[in-house]
């Protein structure tokens, strides 16, 4: 019963990831009005240390490091949140944004293969077929908008497919780590690694242009600071926490999946917010993505089931 429960808020916590998520962009957007990139990863996560750290201080979150591999688990953080977010920044300033949405969609087939390889997980036809569909979802919506992929732009396309690279493999080290560490544990690292080495690269940017002034201006413009105590605390602390509890509970396949569904929330967030139309091409696509993702976690149900019944026979 505790086991199921456990479930039952893993998946809940999945979804919640994808929303928030698929609302981050939102967020993102409105603080790359104010400031560069690198400063803004250097607020937003200088915001979810603090936010992380404040409990820890208190007592309320115990960190036990002692005897744990402190390696691995530093080589998380270089795939996620470093990897990831330094990759797509610099893969932006080569490709679009629609290029950046199509390669991303590809981030569950890749954690599907690195799984299998490196966790020995297995998916069945149809979970095979669903994850297709999910990611099939994502594209045909961008597609459909008129985007495309440049293949000449081989820099912006190559950094933006490290990004899915760095995503999966942060999926299934963190899937492995999660019976070392307990998910504050994980979350701790992976936030303080980010803080210090974004805080360190954004100094050393700021005193090669001697514009060491341009780093506080953007804290003048309440839109900025409501975007980042959003990405710092909501977008990068929650999500954290989650996603870490979810990978201690499901396999990383699974978890990958529930990503294309951030493409519908910031489809519904687009539309509320911006007064973007919602077409007929979107809601075929935010069908397939449901279906995918659906299909996914049911079909791995029938999967362990079925084990299950051959080891008892």
């Amino acid at each position: 019963m505790k086991s199921h429960n456990g479930l039952k808020l893993a998946y809940l916590l999945a979804v919640l990831n994808a929303v928030i998520i698929g609302i981050s962009f939102l967020f993102a957007k409105i603080a790359l009005d104010y400031a560069q990139p690198l400063d803004t990863l250097m607020y937003r996560f200088a915001v979810s240390f603090l936010g992380i750290s404040l409990p820890v201080a208190l007592g309320i979150v115990k960190l036990r490091y002692r005897g744990k591999p402190i390696g691995k688990a530093l080589l998380l953080s270089s795939m996620y949140p470093l990897g990831f977010f330094t990759l797509q920044a610099y893969g932006l300033q080569h490709a679009t944004a629609a290029e950046a949405g199509i390669l991303y969609a590809f981030t569950p087939i890749v954690t599907m293969l690195c799984a299998s390889i490196f966790l020995k997980e297995s998916t069945n036809r149809i979970q095979k077929l669903a994850i297709f569909f999910s990611v099939f979802g994502v594209v045909f919506i961008f597609l459909m908008k008129g985007a495309e992929l440049d293949i000449s732009n081989i820099t912006g396309i190559s950094l933006l497919i490290l990004t899915s690279v760095s995503f999966a493999g942060y999926s299934v080290m963190a899937r492995s780590l999660s019976k070392q560490f307990s998910p504050s544990e994980i979350s701790y690292l992976m936030l303080s690694t980010g803080f210090v080495v974004f805080l360190i690269s954004s100094l050393l940017t700021h005193r090669k242009l001697g514009s060491f002034e341009s780093l506080l201006t953007p804290l003048s413009h309440p839109l900025f600071i409501v975007s980042i105590l959003f990405l710092g605390l909501v977008s990068s602390l929650v999500t954290a926490l989650a996603s870490t509890y979810v990978l201690s509970k499901i396999e990383a396949s699974q978890m990958s999946v529930f990503t294309n569904l951030s493409t519908l929330v910031t489809i519904a967030a687009g539309a509320l917010f911006l007064e973007e139309e919602v077409t007929r091409y979107h809601v075929i696509g935010s069908v397939l993505i449901i279906v995918g993702v659906l299909g996914t976690q049911y079909y791995s149900g029938r999967t362990k089931e079925i084990r299950k019944l051959k080891r008892s026979v």
